[in-house]
């Protein structure tokens, strides 16, 4: 009803002026036909109508996106200062909280800013601006919610589409070639500080595994001494009860039995273990052994120790492969030289 009044109004501008234009006639002796009226007829109650208002410019107060230069523009209205404010998006590097972070850092008086969808749920801050230009979505700003709608962004064609790759694969190798040598020397400056750091906190781990391995291995090397003394003090009372005082024929059982005894301990062994009885195996078996018991006495980190070890290897792999001279990208001659 209210747009049809509307056009009747301005339908009928001119005949509001036909009074002036009688007057103005009497005073001159002529006549003009009997002016009309414009009669609204109402419709319904006007209470339960809300008030618009149609203009062909944009409400200050609208959120608007439209694109320049290929790149998507948010326009919309600083509560504070009452100005329009235009942000840029790069959709591929921008996320919502960025943008988020950005509205608020151009008024102090936003205390509140969040993206939902239209139903309603929220849009993540680690969501990319490509994603939520895909679709319209509401902006809240402090207690206002504003309907934002995203224009309809015209396809490339093929040809278009390739270029545009082109150009982006362009752009990356200058950057690279530009920031290459900056950005090896800044890492190589991390990779040193942080081997620098591991081998500090190694220092009192390695003094602490020093001690308890000397003596690990002095007990280890006491025990295979004491091993081999019984295998010796074995052979001779064998010897003696063969030759001394009893016969072969007497004792052939004993030495078959003792024989067998050693192949089920040896049998034994590789079931407990499931390791085959090859003496460097045993040593370092029992070394393990030791150096693990003394590690519990003396509160030794054996867990954190290899953290460690196993960090400061990581360290010293990046950078053997950051000194490569392929990773420098240096010309074929120098290469060759350093070969």
């Amino acid at each position: 009803m209210l747009p049809r009044a509307g056009q009747l109004l301005r339908s009928a501008r001119g005949r509001w002026r036909q009074p002036l234009a009688a007057a103005a006639a009497a005073r001159s002796g002529r006549s003009l036909p009997a002016p009309q009226m414009l009669h609204l007829k109402q419709t319904g109650n006007l209470k339960h109508h809300k008030a618009a208002c149609y203009s062909t410019l944009v409400p200050s107060d609208e959120v608007i996106v439209s694109y320049r230069y290929g790149l998507p523009v948010v326009t919309l209205m600083l509560p504070s200062r009452k100005e329009r404010c235009q942000f840029t998006i790069k959709p591929m590097l921008t996320s919502v909280g960025t943008f988020l972070q950005d509205i608020q850092k151009e008024d102090k008086g936003i205390e509140r800013a969040d993206v939902f969808t239209t139903d309603g749920s929220k849009i993540p801050a680690t969501a990319l601006m490509e994603i939520l230009l895909m679709n319209d979505f509401k902006l809240v700003i402090n207690n206002t919610t504003y309907s934002v709608q995203v224009p309809v962004k015209e396809n490339w064609s093929r040809e278009h589409a390739t270029e545009a790759e082109d150009i982006k694969s362009l752009v990356h190798r200058l950057f690279i070639a530009l920031h290459l040598e900056d950005h090896q020397l800044r890492r190589e400056r991390e990779l040193l500080q942080k081997l620098d750091h591991l081998r500090e906190q190694l220092v009192p781990f390695e003094q602490m595994k020093a001690k308890i391995a000397t003596s690990a291995d002095a007990k280890t090397n006491r025990l295979l001494w004491t091993g081999l003394a019984l295998l010796s003090t074995q052979g001779g009372a064998l010897a003696w009860l063969t030759w001394w005082v009893y016969s072969w024929d007497i004792m052939e059982p004993v030495t078959y039995f003792i024989t067998y005894g050693s192949a089920l301990a040896f049998y034994a062994y590789f079931v407990l273990t499931k390791q085959d009885y090859v003496y460097p195996d045993v040593k370092d078996r029992q070394f393990l052994h030791y150096f693990y018991r003394k590690s519990r006495s003396q509160h030794f980190d054996v867990e954190q120790y290899n953290k460690l070890k196993e960090a400061l290897a990581e360290v010293e792999e990046s950078l053997r492969r950051l000194h490569q001279p392929l990773h420098l990208q240096l010309p074929i001659q120098e290469i060759n030289d350093k070969v």
